[in-house]
Formats: structure tokens, C-alpha cells, sequence
């Protein structure tokens, strides 16, 4: 689970330069001809949307450095892959309620989720939070109630009871997440660790998900600023980075397959974001855990910029830490009145609460 606070919006906010078209590398050059070339072939199929949004990250691209030599060492090296953009409307069914479940299913099974009313599920990839992945027929059977499924992992950090932890090098990891010894934020621009985002993404797809839900994207604010020997603002542009090549490469298969992150939402300021997503989850945005009003500043401005992501016709969904039956109440109501979709449960994520008179 992240953590929902932003970091001074003024330490994130892009800075761009087209001295990068003029500089561009072989392999640089080479990429974009080649989107280019791909874009023509398809203009015949293509919505209006999606040749701007193809075009969009063309032009990101070429704005803002992509190489090692001019970022630090160690870059994710980023393929953007031309994806078809479709409106929201046409994307999203009517999603006007969602439950999200971690842990603890009831007989290990989504036999509970999918005899819910809900219309919108996130669960883990696997039942066990290991390798003991759900298969087709378990997904498919919850997307015939008529529910869309989404697959949550993380892509900034990584628990050590995942199948993968072992195949992690100790100096991709940066210390523990707090209140999660469990945990490990990860050099998450470093390439040997996009094997490990790719290879869920892989994993999601063959099960039959509608789409990931990302957690961690807050790493980029809660590490070091210097932890890629460079500063927080490039880390915002590295996460946005490994946002969008997770979404290019998941489109680039199944053009349907929706990109949901969790917090960050600031990071809606950076060229490339927007395109790349489907919808935003936001924690803890009416209510801190455990049933805590968040009035802080930072609340105020995770509000705004939820509002704005909103706006620009993404799925917003917010999950509040709440048990008394008023702050879910006012929860619920603020999120619907700015056009979110609320949920409130409990911190571990190990129920399915169907939360009376406000949940279907």
C-alpha cells in the first residue's frame, strides 16, 4: 500500500527543453521514425484521439532526454510503443461503485467478489500474494457478473514474499518502506528492473485482467532526491517513464487493457502521464488511517489534483480508512460530489466491505 502525500508540487513540475530534437541520438532518431512509420500504416484504423495521443508522445519524447549521458546513470531505458487512445466514455463501462480486496479471500477463491454487486474489482495477482496466481476461468468467471477486474501490483517497491524477490539484486533495492519492514523501495529506472514490472504486466494479460492497478508510484517522492544521482524532479520524470512504457508495452497487446496507477497525482503536470493512463487510484483522501479527517495541505492539493486527472475524463476511484459509519458517510459523499468513485475498508485490504446504504 503507498502512501498518498505529494511532495512540493513546485519540485516536480517539468522542465522541458527542444534542445533534445536537435541532439537526438541514433537510436533516438531511429525509434521515432519508426512510430512514425507505424502511425501512417495505421491512419486508416485510427481514432482522432489516439493520432494525438501517438503524436503527444512522439513530441514528449523528443522534448525530454531519454539516454544515460543525459540524466545519470542507470536510466530505464524507455520504448514507447504507439497505443490506440480511445475516450474515456468508450473505454470505461458506467463504473459507479468498486471494491478492492488484497488479501484473505474467502476459500481462497473470487467466488465472494463475484457474486457482489460491485463493478469494479482490484485484486492481487495471486490468491496468495505469491505465485499462486488466479487463472482465466477465476477472472473470468468475477468479469461475468459483469464486473471489470483489475490486477494490483506494485511498481516502485517490492515485498519480499513475492516470486520474484530473489530475483532482485540487492543494490536495486533502497532501504525498507515505512511500516512495511517487509518491504523495499527499488531503483525503479534502473533496466534490470523492468524485467520484473514487464514480466506482471505478462502475468495479468494471460490471466484475463482488464487492466493493472499500479501501487508505489510514490516511491519517486519518498526516496532520496539524490537517489539516482541526479534530483526529485528527475525522479518524477523517471517515474512517469516507467508509467508510460508500462502502459505502451500492455496496449501494445491488448489495446483494452486499462492503466490504473494509485497517488501521485501530481505527476498529471508531466507530458506523457495523462496519456498513458486510464484512470487514477487515490488513498487515504477525506480520511488517514484509521478513521483521521485529512486536513492537512497536502490532503488539499491530492484533492485538486485528483480533480484535475478527473476532468480530463479519467477514472477517479478513492479508498478511505474508515469504520465509523459517519466518516464513510462523508467519504462517500465528497467523493461522489467531485465526481469520484469511493470505497472505505480496513488498512490490510483482507475484507470484502460492502459498506450499508452507500455500497450496491
Amino acid at each position: 500500500m503507498g502512501k498518498a502525500r505529494p511532495v512540493d508540487q513546485s519540485s516536480v513540475l517539468p522542465q522541458a527543453t527542444t534542445a533534445g530534437i536537435d541532439n537526438l541520438s541514433e537510436a533516438e532518431e531511429d525509434m521515432r521514425r519508426k512510430m512514425m512509420e507505424v502511425l501512417l500504416r495505421q491512419r486508416t484504423s485510427l481514432h482522432g484521439a489516439a493520432i494525438v495521443t501517438v503524436l503527444f508522445i512522439l513530441i514528449t519524447v523528443a522534448c525530454f532526454p531519454t539516454n544515460a549521458s543525459q540524466t545519470g546513470n542507470n536510466t530505464l531505458q524507455q520504448t514507447y510503443l504507439p497505443t490506440v487512445a480511445k475516450e474515456t466514455a468508450a473505454t470505461w463501462p458506467d463504473v459507479g461503485s468498486w471494491v478492492y480486496q488484497l488479501t484473505n479471500y474467502q476459500n481462497d477463491r473470487l467466488d465472494q467478489i463475484a457474486g457482489s454487486n460491485f463493478a469494479l474489482a482490484v485484486v492481487d495477482l495471486a490468491r496468495d500474494g505469491s505465485a499462486d496466481y488466479f487463472t482465466p476461468a477465476e477472472i473470468a468467471q468475477v468479469q461475468a457478473s459483469g464486473k471489470l477486474v483489475l490486477a494490483y501490483f506494485e511498481i516502485g517497491a517490492i515485498e519480499n514474499y513475492r516470486p520474484e524477490w530473489p530475483l532482485v539484486p540487492d543494490d536495486l533495492k533502497l532501504g525498507p518502506v515505512a511500516g512495511w519492514p517487509g518491504e523495499q523501495y527499488v531503483k525503479y529506472w534502473d533496466p534490470r528492473w523492468w524485467p520484473i514490472v514487464q514480466g506482471r504486466v505478462d502475468q495479468a494479460i494471460a490471466a484475463g485482467f482488464d487492466g493493472a492497478y499500479l501501487d508505489m508510484v510514490v516511491t519517486y517522492e519518498e526516496i532520496p532526491a539524490n537517489a539516482a544521482g541526479t534530483n526529485r524532479d528527475d525522479l518524477a520524470r523517471k517515474m512517469v517513464a516507467l508509467i508510460a512504457q508500462t502502459s505502451a508495452y500492455a496496449k501494445s497487446m491488448d489495446p483494452n487493457f486499462k492503466i490504473v496507477p494509485q497517488n501521485g497525482p501530481e505527476l498529471h503536470v508531466w507530458p506523457g502521464y495523462l496519456p498513458a493512463v486510464d484512470g487514477l487510484g487515490m488513498e487515504e483522501l477525506y480520511y488517514l488511517a484509521t478513521d483521521d479527517p485529512c486536513h492537512f495541505n497536502w490532503c488539499v492539493v491530492n484533492r485538486e489534483n485528483a480533480a484535475i486527472i478527473g476532468s480530463s475524463g479519467k477514472l477517479v476511484l478513492t479508498i478511505d480508512y474508515a469504520d465509523r459509519p459517519a466518516n464513510i458517510s462523508d467519504a462517500y459523499a465528497r467523493a461522489r460530489a467531485a465526481g469520484f468513485v469511493p470505497y472505505a475498508s480496513v488498512v490490510a485490504l483482507d475484507v470484502m466491505r460492502v459498506n450499508p446504504g452507500l455500497d450496491p
